[in-house]
């Protein structure tokens, strides 16, 4: 078996049906799927029974323990030389795997990851957000659409590792959020071989709404800060950047009683990203949604690392008593 494809689910049973059947087209046939249920109150099984007799398909159910744990259930259960993790609210187009192969075989990989974009079937508000967490002018290019990076870090809603160096690292860590990012850490820290393979990508849709959407990034700041207390070095200064645009609109918008112009800087911003998402996609109702998912992107990340940096690095809490409520049900 060449590959396994390690599918953990929690309550989308809808989205897993889209996952599946784009499984269903891929022209490269060598890889069996692991669907894991962790702890769903609305579960899949129906679902995944439909592509029992169109994919070497196998479903388990288990109590919730987070999506890392539950990559590492199904992990375990598999027979693949490498394992690809995939996020159930992803499409994969027809040469994905066919991708992945060309890339090993063009030069060999202990881990590799490729980018994402959006499907022609997302709303409006999910390109929005695609846009928003996937442009130059919110992320500065760095979630994996680039050739040219220092070093690429795998995410979860498309990471694949040899199964040897997977087991070799322990796999995910019990970290609630950001453990991807973790192992990927963990990858280059163990002096393994990482590559991002640009043809490898995936339609990811991320979340359906604003609130939704907050919550997501509100939480990579969470984990932002957590990776740092782990890792020390693994803090950059890209990193601080939407902190910083958090804390640099908040001046401003306090200071428009003062200064009727203060704001302008953020309306600028807010035209620049208009103007690129509305080129990009050829929708102005899509680059008016980029706006909103923009400042959510930057000021929802940017809260939630100085929240964690308020709680663990100035309070000294540790990570499961400063955001048991995040993280854990």
């Amino acid at each position: 078996m060449r590959y396994s494809l390690i599918i953990p689910v929690y309550n989308r049973p809808d989205e897993v049906d889209e996952l599946l059947q784009s499984l269903t087209a891929q022209t490269f046939r060598d890889f069996e799927v692991i669907v894991v249920e962790d702890g769903s109150a609305v579960p899949c099984r129906d679902v995944v029974e439909r592509y029992a007799g169109r994919l070497d398909l196998h479903y388990y159910a288990k109590p919730n323990s987070g999506p890392g744990q539950t990559r590492n259930y199904g992990a375990e259960r598999s027979r693949g030389e490498y394992l690809i993790i995939l996020d159930s609210d992803c499409i994969l187009p027809p040469a994905y795997l066919e991708a992945v192969e060309a890339g090993l075989k063009a030069a060999p990989a202990d881990a590799f990851g490729g980018p994402d974009r959006a499907h022609s079937s997302f709303t409006p508000m999910q390109k929005a957000i695609n846009y928003s967490m996937t442009s130059f002018f919110t992320t500065g290019g760095i979630r994996g659409g680039k050739k040219k990076m220092d070093k690429f870090y795998p995410r979860s809603f498309n990471m694949g590792i040899r199964r040897d160096v997977y087991q070799a690292l322990g796999g995910f860590s019990r970290m609630r959020f950001g453990e991807d990012i973790d192992l990927s850490i963990r990858i280059f820290k163990g002096g393994y071989r990482c590559r991002l393979f640009p043809d490898a990508w995936v339609y990811h849709k991320r979340r359906t709404d604003l609130k939704k959407f907050f919550k997501q990034v509100h939480n990579s700041g969470i984990a932002r800060i957590n990776l740092y207390k782990k890792y020390p070095d693994s803090l950059k200064p890209v990193h601080l950047l939407p902190a910083l645009f958090t804390l640099g609109t908040a001046v401003l918008l306090l200071g428009t009683p003062f200064c009727p112009w203060s704001p302008l800087p953020l309306l600028l911003y807010a035209l620049l990203v208009l103007a690129d998402s509305t080129a990009q996609n050829r929708s102005l109702r899509i680059g008016l949604y980029s706006i909103a998912a923009a400042y959510i992107q930057l000021i929802g990340y940017g809260t939630g690392f100085w929240r964690a940096w308020w709680n663990r690095c100035v309070r000294g809490r540790g990570e499961f008593e400063a955001f048991k409520k995040n993280f854990y049900k």
